[in-house]
């Protein structure tokens, strides 16, 4: 319809929306059924469509709580990480919540290294995680996005959404975390909130006031406004969508934030414990470094005995630095620690010898076959918003009914280093459509295994897509029926009954088939035919008419009379 039509229809029901304005889904299918039109809510393939809470988190082995003992698990401090552009307040943010002066201590007033840090609100703690806003950083902001409860997403009211902002937006929704708004410094000169805002809802974060699920909260860094509502809603989202919990009794296992070499001390790890109790004396693994927990200190600096659930904690005593992201346990003695991290290094090499790939439009159905995933995820880029809307709206018409195509990142312009770790942490594969890799990201997307393809013409990428999930598809295994035979005499091995002396009454029975064993017409057993004899001779198989000797793998108690029924197993073409 045309915009001025549907404007009008708008502002005669008391919404004063402009034609570029977002609104919610209530309103706009109220309007398309007033033109005649029934409207449904995209599927949770479009980028903006699916909150980040019901993505679905894929948690480390190590994490999974289910086979925790019934009762074990209380509530833990939910950990929330800063995320965001460059100089848009995280740091500065955390730092009025933390009553210190981190900011200052920056080269360039910019974060350089992730940090942990803890409050406490009401009497409840909270966990922060202070990642990197830079964009060379953005690897390791999106290992601090993978460690946390909540994402605090920081969009200054001056700028709006940014580059860096999409990049959070799209590595805290792989993370499957939910996103809280904090709009900062709404006190500047220059602030446009409303702007601020129709941009994050252009994304797909339509705020509460707008009839979103998005919570905002207004802040300023400078003045202190707006901070304890934060903490307020960050511990309600938690209640709300994660409800954190942990087994404090158990041996400690979590996450390394942050890991260096310090002269005097050696090999230093700040970890967030995410499950049980670390303490001093305990024997750890991380990755390939292993060692015995010599010192324990907390955020500010002092020493502590223990670390329980969502406390974050500097550990000395490891045997080597520790790369940041990987996943730390409590082993049972520092032998056994260090026979895992030796098992680790081989792997390591093992893998290194080994060119790395990830997932490709090229092996795509070996590549899922592995797993039970059915989900083909996309990074798109393009040299231009129109291309990439274009690009996006042909990828998403594509409908199978097992697999879902989900584009997890997109963007206009080269296709850069974010691009390809972001492919990296979600399995994705990177579509350039008419743009090409920057020297960097040519490098990561070699290092990582992530395969990125380059296109001219839209319908190019629907055919290689459409050709991948083709593959994607689980075999469909089905019986075909052989042969029949009946078991004419039962000669015995050691005093049982072993092999079947059968004459074959229909088709052909062949060495390896499926058997079934039926008696009185129900089936009783079903195995495979381990041997198949003609007299002494052992034979592949044995055709109607003739007389033989079946014996079956897992089944040995034939008696005279049974029907033996021979299956092959085929694939069926999808």
């Amino acid at each position: 319809m045309p915009g001025a039509q549907v404007v009008k229809y708008l502002m005669q029901n008391g919404v004063m929306a402009t034609l570029n304005q977002t609104v919610d889904f209530d309103t706009a299918a109220l309007a398309a059924d007033h033109f005649g039109y029934e409207a449904e809510a995209e599927g949770a393939a479009d980028i903006g469509a699916e909150p980040a809470a019901a993505a679905g988190r894929q948690r480390h082995p190590l994490l999974d709580l289910s086979g925790e003992p019934a009762g074990s698990l209380v509530a833990r401090p939910p950990v929330a990480a800063v995320l965001g552009h460059v100089d848009h307040g995280k740091t500065s943010l955390l730092d009025h919540i933390r009553e210190t002066r981190v900011a200052a201590d920056e080269a360039g007033g910019i974060t350089q290294k992730i940090s942990a840090y803890q409050v406490e609100r009401n009497g409840r703690a909270l966990t922060f995680i202070d990642t990197p806003g830079h964009e060379a950083f953005t690897a390791m902001r999106a290992r601090g996005a993978d460690a946390t409860d909540v994402a605090i997403l920081v969009v200054a009211a001056d700028d709006g959404v940014m580059p860096q902002t999409d990049e959070a937006i799209q590595h805290a929704r792989a993370a499957g975390v939910p996103i809280v708004v904090a709009l900062n410094k709404i006190d500047k000169d220059g602030a446009n909130p409303d702007r601020a805002l129709q941009q994050l809802a252009e994304r797909g974060l339509v705020a509460e006031q707008f009839g979103g699920d998005t919570p905002v909260v207004r802040t300023s860094a400078l003045t202190g406004a707006g901070i304890d509502d934060l903490l307020d809603v960050l511990l309600l989202t938690s209640d709300l969508y994660v409800e954190p919990k942990a087994n404090p009794k158990r041996s400690a296992v979590g996450t390394v934030i942050d890991s260096r070499l310090e002269v005097g001390r050696g090999p230093i790890a700040t970890v967030l414990v995410q499950n049980g109790t670390l303490r001093i004396g305990d024997s750890i693994v991380a990755g390939t470094a292993f060692g015995r927990v010599r010192a324990l200190l907390d955020d500010t600096g002092a020493r502590i005995k223990e670390a329980g659930p969502s406390t974050p904690a500097v550990v000395t005593g490891l045997s080597d630095v520790v790369v940041a992201g990987e996943i730390f346990q409590v082993m049972a003695n520092e032998r056994a620690a260090r026979t895992l991290a030796d098992q680790r290094v081989l792997e390591q090499r093992r893998r290194q010898s080994q060119p790395a790939r990830r997932i490709t439009l090229a092996d795509l159905a070996s590549q899922v076959a592995e797993g039970s995933v059915k989900s083909l995820n996309l990074v798109l880029k393009a040299e231009a918003n129109g291309s990439l809307e274009a690009l996006r709206g042909q990828v998403l018409k594509i409908e199978d009914p097992t697999v879902r195509i989900k584009v997890v990142g997109e963007g206009v312009g080269a296709v850069s280093e974010s691009d390809v770790n972001l492919a990296a942490v979600t399995s994705a594969i990177v579509i350039g459509f008419n743009v090409r890799p920057d020297d960097r990201a040519r490098a990561a997307a070699e290092d990582q295994g992530v395969d990125i393809r380059y296109y001219d013409v839209v319908y190019q990428v629907t055919d290689d897509i459409e050709k991948a999930i083709k593959g994607m598809y689980e075999p469909t295994m089905i019986e075909v029926f052989q042969g029949r035979a009946e078991v004419r005499r039962v000669f015995l091995v050691d005093g049982r009954p072993a092999i079947a002396g059968s004459h074959v009454i229909d088709g052909r029975v062949v060495r390896n088939n499926i058997c079934k064993v039926l008696r009185d017409g129900k089936e009783i057993a079903k195995s495979r035919i381990d041997a198949l004899k003609r007299f002494k001779d052992d034979v592949r198989e044995v055709a109607r008419g003739y007389d033989c000797g079946i014996t079956l793998a897992d089944f040995a108690d034939f008696a005279e009379g049974d029907l033996l029924e021979a299956y092959a197993i085929e694939q069926q073409n999808a």
